[in-house]
């Protein structure tokens, strides 16, 4: 009989065999056969969560969503509610939709990804104006009258850097301006604290409409630069005395880099997707003045043209087709709801300005 030793020697050799066997089939080292394919399963997951984070939210219901509201916390619905509400959920929604807020990622997937950065930068350039429109005029009886406490703490916190991702993060400073929204919007519907007012007056209403409008224009300008196209000088037209802090160029080339089209494009819908919400709750709040200026079905048009640029985009890329050629161009067709949107919120703020 072999004795322990030898037994054991020869077990010992029998796996050397083995793991030379299994090295030899590999065609190398085991060990770096087993981390090319943990990476390789890395980023097949780190692609599908990239995927899933890179879908955009879906539109939510004003009213319905203002009433859960209203329950939850058990308060009346006043005027002015519905907006602040409102403003709540779409900021809400951009830091815990899935994936969270992504443009301050430092690591993957989310630093691989761009369009939804883009979109979220979007969402938060119409919430910035909304804020301040309600600290600057939906607050305030007249220009000597003293800003809301909670709103004047709101506004520049919701200013913040939004790719500062440490010390502080940039959800950090959004959730703080959450929480001064909510307290506003909890003593506007408190009968007992008279200090918080919203007024729902046609002068203010067009101000932030004025906002309104030069974004959507400046987004129009952006995406038709798709193509590429000779623009004439018009900056100084109308005033043959206005003069510019330095000369340019009768006419210049605008084109938008190729790299950069999407980012203009998933901004456009991410400003357009924050203010279909914003005019659903304005529709609501504003109902009186808009009744009595003709007005409430402009603003349901310019929620139609909004709401038209929220449809599914198929094509796994944007495309960037010159103008009537074979291939589409996603960024015309986004700048030609835009610029509709625009043009009747032009045709708004005149009704308004109307006695």
């Amino acid at each position: 009989m072999q004795n322990w030793k030898d037994r054991g020697d020869e077990l010992k050799a029998r796996m050397g065999d083995t793991v030379d066997d299994v090295k030899s089939y590999f065609g190398g080292p085991l060990w770096s056969k087993v981390l090319a394919a943990l990476v390789l399963i890395y980023l097949l997951a780190a692609t599908l969560v990239g995927w899933y984070w890179s879908q955009e939210p879906d539109l939510f219901p004003v009213r319905e969503q203002v009433q859960r509201d209203l329950e939850e916390h058990n308060q009346s619905l006043v005027t002015g509610y519905t907006t602040v509400s409102t403003l709540s959920r779409v900021a809400t929604t951009l830091l815990d939709k899935p994936g969270g807020y992504l443009s301050n990622d430092k690591f993957p997937p989310g630093l691989w990804l761009d369009n939804m950065p883009s979109w979220e930068f979007g969402v938060l350039v119409q919430t910035r104006d909304l804020t301040r429109a309600l600290r600057k005029d939906f607050s305030r009886s007249q220009t000597q009258s003293t800003e809301d406490r909670d709103l004047a703490q709101a506004e520049p916190r919701m200013n913040f850097d939004h790719r500062s991702w440490a010390l502080p993060a940039s959800e950090t400073e959004y959730r703080d301006a959450l929480k001064y929204l909510n307290r506003y919007a909890q003593r506007l519907s408190d009968s007992n604290k008279p200090d918080a007012q919203f007024y729902a007056r046609a002068d203010n209403l067009r101000n932030w409409l004025g906002d309104v409008e030069t974004r959507l224009g400046s987004l129009s300008q952006r995406l038709s630069a798709s193509v590429g196209r000779v623009r004439l000088n018009t900056d100084l037209a109308g005033d043959s005395a206005a003069k510019g802090a330095t000369p340019k160029a009768s006419a210049e080339v605008v084109k938008t880099p190729w790299l950069q089209l999407d980012d203009v494009f998933y901004e456009a819908r991410g400003q357009a997707w924050a203010l279909v919400h914003f005019l659903r709750a304005i529709e609501h709040d504003f109902a009186d003045v808009l009744e009595k200026k003709n007005a409430l079905v402009s603003v349901q048009q310019i929620i139609r043209e909004l709401e038209a640029t929220q449809d599914p985009l198929w094509s796994p890329i944007v495309l960037n087709g010159e103008g009537f050629g074979v291939l589409a161009n996603h960024s015309l067709v986004m700048a030609n709801y835009i610029s509709r949107a625009n043009a009747a919120i032009i045709d708004l703020r005149q009704l308004l300005e109307q006695g």
